[in-house]
């Protein structure tokens, strides 16, 4: 594999990273300097195609000018009052935001974990307060394989033991089962288990789409027991998997809506639980709170985020173009090359066949080719690009990864 002589501009900023930053990441050596729909320009000039898109946060493209120019306006105005005042975005974005769920009531939050936590925080209160658990009790299903951020309650529950490792004691109360298994979900719930958490397609995990009708059945088990079924749409929600939430996919409404990442446009942190009165209705003042969750900018942002979603071109484009994608990569399953691809609208999960090097080293071969993506698992590349991206560069992205998996075999023969 041949790539290009890193310049000293890129040098200078990956050694300023390195050296000042804390190492909690492993970033491919590319430094990005502008961005605009599904392509990035490094500093040296060089344009990629973004197949990553921010884990999803920028699922209508890098500088949109419709959310920019909802930023802008706001900007001008006011960004932050807390929560001790009322602020004019705040009514039109939760009364949106609720209704494009067909929901009642939303508690803004910031970071996709935020909301993650305030819905455990939700569904434990809702347990003790309304369903009658015994103090303590409280217990929540969740399933192997998840990723839902990375605070300590939520590491709690994870099997990624470098998530976990060094991080404990951790937060008790949480049953991991199957993603899947039904049978092993209902056998987990008892008289104190306030709620099921599930991502409906798993994404760190590697687009993992659960079998069909499970979604239905989790649905059903959560009725008959009198348990909350929360989903984590952060990543797979607006869009994303072509429809507006993946449980769209099989007609599927939870309790809670967990969403964050493109609600707030990839301009600004925004997240939200969004649920019934009767769930959320559940806090009352100063019981929880966040000082930026709800902020005038971050509102404004979010109301234009469904405005976009509510024309359902974003969810049309995500399964056009997401078929072209995958219809365009599945022959190379049969030519050894991958062993597995699976694909929910512009979210893809790419197996590299072993002999052909790690997940990684095929990422940088695309990088080398004008592509950016991201490995997970060792194994698995995914491909999630702006919603907004070209059929020419769908099919760009084709043939540089048929491109670069071809290179890799004839470098293992």
């Amino acid at each position: 594999m041949t790539t290009k002589p890193m310049s000293a501009t890129t040098r200078k900023a990956i050694d300023q990273v390195e050296q000042y930053g804390a190492h909690n990441y492993a970033p491919l050596p590319v430094v990005i300097a502008r961005a605009e729909g599904a392509r990035v320009t490094d500093v040296d000039g060089r344009t990629y195609i973004d197949c990553l898109a921010a884990y999803s946060a920028v699922n209508f493209g890098h500088s949109n000018p419709r959310l920019l120019a909802a930023a802008r306006r706001q900007l001008d105005r006011v960004t932050l009052t807390s929560r001790a005042f009322y602020s004019e975005p705040f009514g039109p974005f939760v009364e949106s935001l609720a209704e494009l769920c067909g929901k009642q009531m939303v508690l803004p939050m910031n970071s996709g974990v935020e909301a993650v936590e305030a819905g455990i925080k939700t569904a434990r209160k809702w347990g003790y307060e309304v369903k009658g658990v015994a103090d303590d009790a409280a217990n929540i299903v969740v399933m192997e394989g998840n990723f839902h951020g990375r605070t300590v309650t939520v590491v709690s529950f994870s099997n990624d033991e470098e998530a976990r490792r060094s991080y404990q004691p951790f937060t008790s109360g949480f049953y991991d089962v199957p993603f899947g298994d039904v049978a092993a979900l209902e056998a987990a719930i008892d008289e104190n288990t306030v709620a099921v958490l599930l991502e409906p397609i798993q994404g760190e995990g590697g687009v993992i789409i659960p079998p069909e009708g499970y979604l239905r059945a989790v649905r059903e088990v959560c009725d008959r027991h009198g348990v909350l079924m929360m989903a984590d749409e952060i990543q797979s929600g607006l869009g994303r998997a072509g429809e507006t939430f993946a449980c769209d996919r099989e007609g599927v409404v939870p309790d809670l809506y967990l969403l964050g990442k493109a609600l707030g446009g990839g301009i600004m942190p925004v997240s939200a639980v969004v649920a019934d009165a009767d769930v959320l209705g559940v806090f009352k003042p100063g019981q929880h709170g966040s000082t930026f969750g709800g902020n005038p900018l971050a509102c404004a942002i979010g109301s234009e985020v469904v405005d976009i979603l509510s024309t359902g071109e974003p969810q049309q484009a995500s399964r056009e173009l997401g078929e072209r994608l995958l219809a365009g990569l599945r022959p190379l399953v049969g030519r050894g090359l991958l062993t597995e691809i699976r694909g929910a609208g512009l979210w893809l999960g790419l197996d590299v066949a072993p002999h052909l090097g790690t997940a990684r080293d095929l990422c940088y071969r695309l990088m080398a080719k004008g592509v950016l993506a991201k490995d997970t698992h060792g194994r698995t590349i995914r491909f999630a690009p702006p919603l907004v991206i070209s059929a020419d560069d769908v099919d760009a992205v084709i043939d540089a990864t048929t491109q670069a998996l071809e290179e890799a075999e004839r470098q293992a023969a």
